[in-house]
């Protein structure tokens, strides 16, 4: 089984998570122009009930295991990694089954009294059967991510998009005419779909690089599991509580979002447009370059670990403010074009505005939590996992709190939602960035954030000129100008050493020319 170094494994997971995401970007547009507004609007509105029972269900374990495993594997220790898994396996397998049970009874009830939209039954039911998949999916991905081997977990997400995306086209085309409700149960029927193949794909790569039979004495490692159960809860439990925070607020967003609107007076199918309109058009278009950030935190844990065992406080630093640093490099250019040019943006990929107000507002704020992902990462890979749970919660709370006051009057309405979600990214990263410098890990990074601000500044000003004398009605003119703006980014992020040549060389581009 092949590993890889800290940048090596990000970049593999950078390429996968670049090319799934702009697939997933691909399945947004299908089902936004197949089922409009209001049906991206059921879509998003059950959504947050599925993430919350999966969060649950994988109780943190996937950051637990690879830390376990990774630990395990440096001493050559195989039994302990059986029993890993045995003990992961036993307990995500247990709550998937109570939660899959739990979710189907009530999802009647989430539809119509807390969702204020009986329709969205039909998505909620549609996409129960995903909590026994993710459950065995995670503790694989946990698995490989210790072995410090990142190719099976990206090769699986590229599946799972591609299946997906075929899915999506047959499923929801058969059934919009039935009702906009049924289509957007054939979207969530497709995600269901797209990871049970891909958990086929990770349980044959298991079988294939396993160093151990998992059906041998697998009742006396579960007898014996009880160390290996706590081992893991101090790790996992913690993580939980953030997760299950965050999933905590996903799920109830929309709910707010729903009773504070009709406080605005808007109707029920009003505000679900609208809310499908932020949440299915403004929202992926901002959560593009995340794929990096996701990347940089799963490399991170192990990475972080390593060093903090050894007493490598400087290792620690630099790994911190460089996955910053890249980070915020990764999502600079996208966010300038965000704000000079929302009403084409939209235009092209959805084929309409609508949005165009709070793409623009809120891509500068996405900007820090671009950046709150891996911070987050760091922290738990020093044990700071606590803490981060309480930022979180100080940050939900602040969040519901603007939302409920400003989405509730009618002169903010949805653009009020907009607001509180930027705020609170922005109240969570800085929470973050204030306990590394807390415990001084790191101290606050001003000569970075000032490159930054100028490199940002320099692209959105070429960017607004270029706006006033090129007619971007068409997608041509808006390709020749985001690439000029691109490649301007790029030569001032070297230019200011964002950007080295020793991590633009880690990518193997003598390997990618070969092949094409």
């Amino acid at each position: 089984m092949s590993k890889q170094t800290f940048l090596q494994g990000a970049l593999i997971l950078v390429a996968a998570g670049l090319f799934t995401r702009v697939l997933g970007f691909i399945n947004r547009i299908v089902v936004a122009r197949v089922m409009g507004a209001e049906g991206v609007g059921l879509y998003m509105m059950a959504l947050p009930t599925l993430i919350l029972a999966m969060t649950i269900t994988q109780f943190g374990l996937p950051v637990a295991i690879s830390k376990r495993v990774s630990e395990a594997d440096a001493v050559g220790d195989e039994k302990k990694i059986k029993r890993v898994l045995l003990v992961s396996l036993a307990v995500t397998g247990s709550l998937s089954i109570i939660f899959t049970v739990g979710m189907f009874f009530l999802s009647p009830v989430v539809a119509k009294y807390f969702l204020t939209d009986s329709r969205a039954l039909y998505p909620l039911l549609a996409v129960t059967p995903i909590i026994p998949i993710i459950a065995i999916s995670s503790v694989i991905r946990g698995y490989f991510q210790g072995r410090q081997n990142m190719k099976p977990q990206a090769m699986s997400q590229v599946i799972e998009q591609i299946v997906r995306i075929g899915a999506v086209i047959i499923l929801t085309k058969l059934f919009m005419p039935y009702g906009v409700q049924y289509a957007a149960a054939g979207a969530m029927a497709s995600v269901v779909l797209g990871e049970f193949i891909s958990l086929l794909y990770m349980m044959r790569q298991f079988k294939m690089q396993k160093r151990f039979r998992l059906r041998k004495t697998w009742k006396n490692h579960i007898a014996e599991g009880r160390k290996t159960l706590n081992e893991l809860m101090t790790i996992a439990l913690p993580t939980t509580g953030s997760r299950f925070i965050g999933s905590l607020t996903y799920f109830f967003e929309p709910i707010l979002v729903a009773q504070s609107l009709a406080i605005a007076g808007l109707a029920a199918a009003e505000a679900t447009k609208q809310y499908g309109e932020l949440t299915g058009y403004v929202l992926p278009l901002l959560f593009l370059p995340t794929f990096l950030t996701h990347a940089l935190s799963v490399s991170l844990v192990p990475s972080i670990s390593e060093a903090g065992a050894k007493g490598h406080s400087q290792t620690i630093q630099y790994r911190i403010l460089q996955s910053i640093r890249l980070s915020l490099a990764s999502g600079g250019v996208i966010t300038v074009v965000f704000m000079i040019f929302p009403v084409v943006i939209l235009s092209t990929v959805y084929g309409t505005s609508n949005g165009a107000f709070m793409l623009q507002f809120m891509a500068p704020f996405f900007l820090l939590h671009y950046i709150q992902t891996p911070l987050q990462a760091s922290l738990q890979a020093l044990d700071l996992a606590k803490p981060a749970m309480w930022n979180t919660l100080i940050g939900a709370v602040i969040k519901f709190a603007v939302l409920f006051t400003l989405s509730s009057k009618p002169e903010f309405g949805i653009q009020g939602v907009a607001a509180a979600i930027s705020f609170g990214v922005v109240i969570v990263t800085l929470l973050h960035m204030a306990v590394l410098m807390k415990h001084k890990v790191i101290v606050f990074p001003v000569l970075l954030f000032t490159k930054f601000g100028a490199i940002m500044a320099v692209t959105g000003y070429l960017g607004y000129t270029m706006k006033q004398y090129i007619d971007l009605d068409s997608l041509t003119h808006l390709f020749i100008v985001g690439t000029a703006l691109t490649i301007i980014y790029f030569i001032l992020l070297f230019a200011f050493k964002l950007l080295t040549k020793e991590e633009w060389n880690m990518i193997p581009w003598n390997r990618i020319l070969h092949k094409k």
